[in-house]
């Protein structure tokens, strides 16, 4: 069923469609000069074609004065897709959020650091068929202030960098940690695929690597 109406506007105006949250479709039909007219159809729930299910997160690496990262081994969260694996602090972007904002709450959120001086390191392309598509924006830290605070995700621990490789974690992580030990790769876009939590391919700035 169409719905038509006619809006004053000049000659030439183009009106905003309506939100998807109607779940009405428009499009100007007619410019008169004096009145633009729309047509209205309302669409089947089924009918609307949804967005991708992706998200965008951050992840840090805070190094300490002697060399070593402040990792984070998640263990207390209740279906965590990162049970017992050790990580970088982070978490997910809230609305309106910048990566800069976003890695700056989530540190003050996750361990009560302040950061004082960050770099932006890197986007990872994480895909697996587990969970949604995440895009992750890699920081890297050595400025802070503050003092240590329990985390509600995990446990909090200083690890030594050479000492990354005997921890557990996500097999693709070694690749970019390396990465960020590179002067040559002042900030990197890498992608990594897992079938669940084995590492499947791995690309740099689109080109395929080994692993």
């Amino acid at each position: 069923m169409y719905l038509s109406y006619h809006i004053p506007a000049p000659k030439g105006t183009r009106l905003p469609l309506p939100r998807s949250g109607t779940r009405t479709a428009a499009k100007i039909a007619v410019d008169k000069g004096e009145h633009l007219t729309y047509h209205m159809r309302t669409i089947k729930k089924e009918q609307v074609v949804s967005m991708p299910n992706m998200l965008n997160c951050t992840l840090c690496y805070i190094e300490d004065p002697q060399g070593r990262y402040l990792m984070l081994h998640r263990v207390k969260k209740k279906n965590d897709v990162n049970h017992d694996k050790w990580i970088g602090i982070g978490g997910k972007f809230e609305d309106g959020e910048s990566p800069e904002e976003c890695i700056c709450r989530e540190v003050k959120e996750e361990t009560g650091l302040t950061l004082t001086d960050y770099r932006f390191r890197g986007l990872v392309t994480f895909v697996s068929d587990l969970c949604p598509t995440e895009y992750i924006h890699v920081f890297t830290a050595t400025g802070y202030t503050g003092e240590l605070i329990e985390c509600d995700e995990g446990d909090l621990a200083w690890v030594d960098k050479h000492r990354l490789g005997e921890l557990p974690l996500w097999e693709g992580d070694y690749l970019f940690l390396r990465l960020l030990e590179d002067p040559d790769q002042p900030f990197f876009s890498m992608k990594i695929c897992y079938n669940g939590d084995k590492l499947a391919s791995a690309s740099l700035g689109g080109v395929p690597i080994d692993f």
